[in-house]
């Protein structure tokens, strides 16, 4: 006795959605000609399980020494633990003028005078030098600002800042003078006893910027009206 063959129950329902023809056409591309993935997730027969053990641990241990690793510190984080203040027991003028005898020597030789064969220089040449210059440990005073009483401030710079200089007076105390509307006086010392200094005087609003930012800028002279 034949038996009958029982209909597709997807084919049955195409069917009933579709004409005889588009029904046949989608039951054999989507249904019976679709493949059928076995264990598509299986891993890769070339890894075997104690490699892949191996990796997933070394994995582990990269992501943990990653999240050991220390953040750097925010400004506000380094404001409030006083990372760039000077301690009050550093505050002395004796100790920043070593600092300030490497500073002429480093002026001098940047403005070739330390081989002896220049006593001046011209203010076109000495220019771009001062321009980008750094200014840790110079003998620094305010000769005109905006603000008298800041006129005659003297002292070694053992700071500076994108908008101020802060310097060190022989009386053991660290000033913050700020850049704007400022002209200071530099004094530069030679080795020989007796050597007449080399003075120079600079705008202070020229150089409201960072001393690495500063190197690489080009400064054009004019005179500043306000002062």
């Amino acid at each position: 006795m034949a038996t009958q063959t029982k209909e597709h129950i997807a084919e049955v329902l195409l069917q009933r959605a579709h004409s005889p023809e588009t029904a046949d056409t989608i039951f054999r591309e989507r249904v019976k000609q679709r493949p059928l993935l076995l264990r598509p997730t299986s891993p890769d027969p070339a890894q075997n399980a104690r490699a892949k053990r191996q990796y997933e641990r070394m994995k582990k241990q990269r992501a943990q020494q990653k999240s050991k690793k220390p953040k750097p510190l925010s400004a506000k984080q380094k404001r409030a633990l006083s990372l760039y203040e000077i301690p009050k027991e550093q505050q002395k003028y004796a100790i920043y003028e070593p600092l300030h005898a490497m500073w002429c020597a480093y002026m001098r030789e940047i403005l070739g005078l330390a081989d002896g064969k220049r006593t001046n220089v011209e203010a076109q040449d000495a220019g771009p030098f001062l321009a980008s210059a750094d200014y840790h440990g110079a003998m620094m005073e305010v000769v005109r600002s905006r603000c008298a009483s800041r006129v005659g401030m003297k002292g070694i710079v053992v700071k500076d800042t994108k908008f101020s200089f802060e310097i060190v007076t022989k009386r053991d105390v660290v000033k913050t003078c700020p850049k704007e509307h400022t002209v200071f006086k530099l004094t530069l010392l030679f080795e020989e006893d007796g050597k007449r200094p080399l003075e120079f005087e600079i705008l202070g609003s020229m150089f409201e910027l960072r001393p690495t930012d500063r190197a690489n800028k080009k400064f054009r002279l004019h005179l500043d009206g306000d002062l």
